[in-house]
This record gives C-alpha cells, structure tokens and sequence, in this order.
C-alpha cells in the first residue's frame, strides 16, 4: 500500500451506487471510515434500509442523466460503480433488470465522462463474465475471452458493462479504471442466486457433475473495495480467495441431504423454485453448478497488492456456521416441486417425439 497516503491529505471524495442492497450499504459505510476518505456519498432509487453510518444518501437513479448534477455539486474525484443486479427477481423482471445494469451504467459512464472532477471510476464486476462449460481451461486470466459468449442473463449484461467501461477508458485515459472480477461473494450477510441455493433443506445437484467453486468472503469485497480507491492501480484483476472447493465437498459441509438429477430437470426444478421465490436459477447458474469454474488470481497479488483474509474454503465455512434450521413449509414446497416434475422417462420420451415433430 505504498501509494496509500496518496490523496489522502485532502481526502476523497466518493460516489457508491446500489447503496440500497446490503452489500453496497455496508460497502459504502465501510469505506466512509476509512481515513484517506473525506465523504461517501451513496446512491439509489430508494434509501437503504439498514444504517449507513456517516455516508450520505441522495436518492437517484443513474439511469437518469441527473446523476451527473450529484457528481458535480458533490464535486466527486472516485466512483465506485456496484449497482449491477444478478437477480431479475429483485429488479421487477429481467427488462427492468437489463435496463438498471446497462443502461444505468451508460449513464453513469456519461456522467463521468463529463466530469472533469472525477480521477478514478472502480467497477464491481463478476468472474460470471468467463461463463462455464465443458470446454473451460483450469483456470481463467483476466486476458481471456469466455469459450461461448453468452446470449442473454445476466452474464451477457456484464460482458456489455464491461465494454462501455473500456470504451469509457478510452475517452477519458486521466480517469484511472479499475475492474474487479470478484468470484461469488459469501458469507453469513449474503443474499444472492448461490447462498439462496445453499441455504435450500433439500439441494438437488446435476447427475454426473461436481463443479470447482472459488468463493469471496464479504469481508474480503469490502477490503477490497478499500484497497482499491485507496490506491492508484488501473487494470482488471481476478478477485477470489485462495483455492478451489468442489460442489461434493461444499454440500458435506453442509450436511443437508441432496437430490443428484439430470440438468434438464435441474432447470425444471429451477423455474418452479424461482416461481415460488425460493431460489433465483438462471441458465448461467446452471452451467456453474454443473461445470463450475476457476480463476487465476496472480495479478490480483502481483499488481493490485491484494490478499484476501478468507480463502475460498474459509469464507464457506463461515458462511455455512450461520445457516439456521430451515422449516416444514419449504421443504413441502419442495417436495411439491419436485412432484410437479416430469420422470426421467417421461422427458426422455417428449424429447424424442419433439425431435420426430422438427425431422418431419
């Protein structure tokens, strides 16, 4: 952290976005106490519900071009950009999802292209970018392309951002950029599309599969976030906690009783689960759960100056000493979803007759 002192004798000013969701509220609270720090200002459509300590909240929508008055008046030198959505549940649907993560992202981007005050822009992105499929090197660099781009979901969403952030870079090559691809962020705090699926009494898995997983402690994505706006480091940079665990080892851990299955009912599963509200599945979740994924980490030590404290072991294992007992109600609904499911036999038999109906 040699460059750490670097600003902070007048002291930053910071714009986070997606202070609303809990891990940008406590993001935003944690870099308001750090000393090179002067003011946090957050940003959302609607106010965070949990205590923001001494950053102050001003409720917009950066998918507005008033975002570039907050920047502004505000006079903000870093931004740090945390408002993309993984889940199109919590966003209203996926329109209004792509619409937040992308076109807010275009906004904000103009925003700051416009500012001559703006020094730093930091991106909270996702190894989510790499996709997962059978066809994967052991481990991704952040020079690597995925193996097949992605269609739509959320992973199409991050490999736009991540183009008009480059573009951005471009445009303004005085604004230091810097990319963090975290791996899924974990943790006793964290609601997300993967803890949603672990905290699930009965965890059904793709028959034949054990995926590599590499996982981010909460803490370490604050530490992070910190270290980054403290110093001057442009680039991309992988960000994981040291290891790999196998989905097998994962779900041991755990102790919970499993429901191996074809992929295909795996995603039948999934569309009944999201409709009942217990789990958010996606086809990239999917993938990751039948083929996981892995991410080399090398720059993120030699060049950022980052080591997390929790390996990807570690921040499992404490996210999964605060799992509570779950209730009879989910597991009946469980039961009930996977009672709506067609037999193996059954979809084996539909799939050869629709295969007839497209030959004829």
């Amino acid at each position: 952290m040699a460059s750490a002192a670097k600003g902070a004798s007048h002291g930053r000013v910071v714009l986070v976005t997606g202070v609303s969701r809990d891990l940008g509220r406590r993001s935003a609270r944690a870099l308001a106490t750090d000393p090179t720090v002067a003011r946090v200002i957050g940003v959302d459509v609607v106010p965070p519900r949990g205590d923001v300590g001494d950053v102050s909240f001003v409720r917009a929508d950066i998918r507005n071009p008033v975002i570039a008055k907050v920047i502004a008046k505000e006079n903000v030198d870093t931004v740090v950009h945390m408002s993309v959505i993984s889940t199109p549940g919590s966003a209203g649907g996926r329109g209004t999802m792509k619409e937040l993560n992308v076109i807010g992202t275009m906004q904000l981007l103009a925003a700051c292209q416009k500012a001559p005050s703006v020094q730093h822009l930091i991106v909270k992105s996702t190894t989510t970018m790499y996709g997962a499929s059978n066809r994967d090197p052991a481990m991704f660099t952040e020079d690597m392309e995925p193996r097949r781009q992605p269609r739509s979901g959320y992973a199409k969403d991050v490999a736009e951002i991540e183009g008009y952030v480059r573009g951005f870079a471009r445009r303004r090559p005085d604004v230091r950029v810097t990319t963090l691809r975290c791996a899924n962020v974990i943790g006793p705090h964290v609601v997300s599309p993967m803890t949603s699926y672990f905290r699930l009494p009965v965890i059904p898995t793709v028959l034949g599969f054990d995926a590599r997983l590499q996982f981010l402690h909460e803490q370490d994505l604050m530490d992070v976030l910190i270290h980054a706006v403290r110093n001057d480091l442009p680039g991309t940079f992988n960000v994981a906690g040291d290891g790999v665990v196998m989905l097998s080892q994962a779900l041991r851990r755990l102790k919970r009783p499993t429901v191996p299955m074809p992929g295909f009912a795996v995603g039948g599963l999934g569309n009944v689960l999201r409709q009942a509200r217990l789990a958010d599945f996606s086809p990239e979740q999917l993938s990751f759960l039948t083929y996981g994924r892995g991410v080399d980490t090398t720059r993120m030590r030699d060049q950022l100056g980052f080591e997390p404290a929790f390996s990807s072991e570690a921040a499992f294992a404490d996210f999964a000493a605060g799992l509570t007992p779950t209730g009879g109600r989910i597991e009946r609904a469980l039961t009930v979803a996977l009672d709506r499911l067609p037999s193996v036999e059954e979809s084996v038999a539909l799939s050869s007759v629709g295969g007839g109906e497209r030959r004829g």
